[in-house]
């Protein structure tokens, strides 16, 4: 028998105060009266199993918001664009004033059946959506008639973020290198194509080419060499 199912019994049928059973079974007096309680109003029910699980959770996503990380990934992905919780992430934030992390977007995209088991080692060709943008085409390394690959070449694809500066970092060699973008891209998600020393930044929602650059291993910033302000018109 439950200590509980004692408890009850002690209060019912033998009549002891609360007080008494606490003492007598080594519980607190504060417990016994709440089983009491939840005796005289529940019955049998009583002694059932309580979950632990909260009545509310305040961080949970409004259903509405559920919806829009669902419709967004479907505009993205019928505009043949990149979908992942990343740009999502960004369009949520940028356009309908909805700050979600990535893990949550990704929670919820797979309780939707919207996301499909990866293998462990991911192809290069997963990270680009189905209907590549034509710039987006343009920039990537093409495979050219050769005889041979040269084993020394080193290729990567990096997705990162344009910080506040207008800038994305890339290590090479152990050493971080920042790549100027723009602040006029601040905070837009990219995705970085790597041939060694050759670069291309794309921006990751349109396929747009935003810089394309030979790494200056001796340098940390490599600058857009853009003209820092407009040119002055020269008068006749």
């Amino acid at each position: 028998m439950s200590k509980a199912r004692l408890v009850i019994t002690a209060l019912f049928v033998d009549h002891q105060t609360p007080a008494e059973v606490a003492a007598r079974y080594g519980v607190h007096r504060a417990w016994v009266y709440k089983l009491k309680a939840r005796y005289e109003a529940e019955g049998e029910a009583a002694f059932e199993p309580r979950s632990r699980r909260p009545k509310t959770s305040p961080a949970a996503l409004a259903p509405e918001v559920v919806d829009l990380i669902v419709r967004v990934r479907k505009q993205l992905a019928d505009a043949g664009l990149d979908a992942g919780p990343e740009t999502i992430a960004w369009h949520l934030e940028h356009h309908h004033r909805h700050r979600v992390s990535r893990s949550t977007i990704s929670r919820h995209l797979t309780a939707a059946g919207l996301v499909t088991p990866e293998p462990k080692k991911r192809p290069k060709s997963s990270y680009i959506s189905r209907a590549t943008p034509a710039t987006l085409y343009d920039s990537m390394p093409k495979a050219l008639p050769r005889p041979a690959t040269d084993p020394d070449t080193h290729e990567r694809i990096r997705h990162d973020r344009v910080d506040n500066a207008g800038s994305v970092t890339l290590r090479h060699n152990s050493r971080l290198h920042h790549i100027g973008i723009g602040r006029t891209h601040a905070r837009t998600c990219v995705i970085l194509l790597v041939q060694d020393l050759q670069i291309r930044v794309v921006n990751a929602a349109t396929g747009e080419l935003l810089r394309e650059l030979t790494l200056d291993p001796n340098r940390d910033y490599q600058p857009t060499r853009a003209p820092k302000g407009p040119t002055r018109k020269t008068t006749k």
